[in-house]
């Protein structure tokens, strides 16, 4: 459905976007995530047609659109600001966008009325976004675009106006919406946990440049990079030596490995155990501890003056260890840790 290839974006002598590829199916939720001037949102604009890619192609269905205007582009964007009009009624908001391609007013109120009625807005129609809440809101900016008839939906950063609570609520009913559609997306955001909720694959960028694409799961349990594991969740990094396609992890087992030499070993706070010390190589002490909701997060600091940090499940009237505690740790599933050269 969408196809960039090779994409070069430059402003002046500086370089925004180097050599960017990536395939999105029909259907598909695509997430560009990255931290701030990583490149993302100057992506999606040269998807849109907002600003001009210096080489390479984007397609959609086959067609290079990089030369056509924004509004000749078969794309709709919903913008961080929703952009909407205050002085005019939710219904003539969705309906601008109909009104100046020309369409007559009994089709304009067709389309109007069945795209309110698909976002659950149509009691709505005759408000204006003042005398809406946040969330109400997001769903009309979602509306104007989708009564475009878009083939591929961009969204920059949707949820950043809403609260915490309401943010988590409009994820999922943003992605269920999208999916309902069968409509193509491409959505960008800096937060992990809304990339994780909303895609089916994400494309983490770094400088321009894609890292990798991969579905949630394996971005987070696989990251191809040192970066991508820092960047997505909370992460032990160490330094080991592998050795006969062997690294011998600090609690005493192995794990396999195809590198060779020195090299970086990493693992998340979930598939490490700790445990009151008992004969194991691997000791410290927890320094600091936390309830999270059904979890404890430990950091324990170790001789060498380095922090891990363990995440453990809660258990009934089973107090944490308490900091200041000395204590041992291992690794749960050492296929689970991931290495890097060094």
């Amino acid at each position: 459905m969408l196809r960039i290839g090779a994409v070069y974006k430059r402003f002046g002598a500086t370089t925004i976007l180097k050599d960017c590829s990536l395939d999105v199916a029909e259907g598909e939720i695509v997430t560009l995530l990255g931290a701030s001037g990583c490149g993302k949102t100057t992506l999606l604009r040269c998807i849109a047609g907002f600003w001009d890619a210096e080489e390479g192609t984007i397609e959609i269905d086959g067609s290079d659109v990089g030369r056509l205007s924004v509004n000749r582009r078969p794309v709709g964007v919903v913008f961080q600001s929703y952009a909407l009009f205050p002085h005019l009624t939710v219904a003539r908001n969705v309906g601008y966008g109909l009104r100046m391609r020309g369409l007559s007013r009994r089709e304009i109120d067709a389309r109007v009325a069945e795209v309110l009625e698909t976002v659950s807005l149509s009691d709505f129609a005759d408000r204006y976004p003042a005398q809406l809440s946040g969330g109400q809101q997001q769903r009309v900016a979602v509306a104007r675009v989708l009564v475009l008839q878009p083939r591929v939906l961009l969204l920059d950063e949707p949820f950043s106006a809403l609260d915490a609570k309401l943010r988590g609520a409009m994820q999922v009913e943003l992605r269920q919406l999208i999916k309902r559609l069968g409509l193509t997306a491409i959505f960008v955001t800096h937060d992990q946990e809304e990339a994780l909720t909303m895609s089916d694959r994400i494309a983490v960028m770094r400088a321009g440049r894609i890292e990798q694409v991969a579905a949630p799961d394996t971005v987070f349990d696989h990251p191809a990079t040192a970066y991508v594991a820092d960047f997505i969740g909370t992460s032990n990094f160490w330094v080991a030596q592998a050795r006969d396609g062997q690294v011998a992890l600090p609690d005493g087992q192995t794990a396999q490995t195809q590198l060779s030499g020195a090299l970086q070993v990493m693992t998340r706070p979930h598939n490490l155990r700790v445990a009151p010390e008992e004969e194991s190589p691997w000791r410290g002490t927890i320094s600091f501890h936390r309830t999270v909701g059904a979890l404890i997060e430990y950091h324990v600091e170790m001789s060498a003056g380095t922090t891990v940090r363990v995440a453990a499940m809660r258990q009934d009237r089973a107090r944490p260890l308490q900091s200041g505690a000395a204590v041992s740790l291992s690794v749960i599933d050492p296929a689970y840790c991931t290495f890097y050269p060094a």
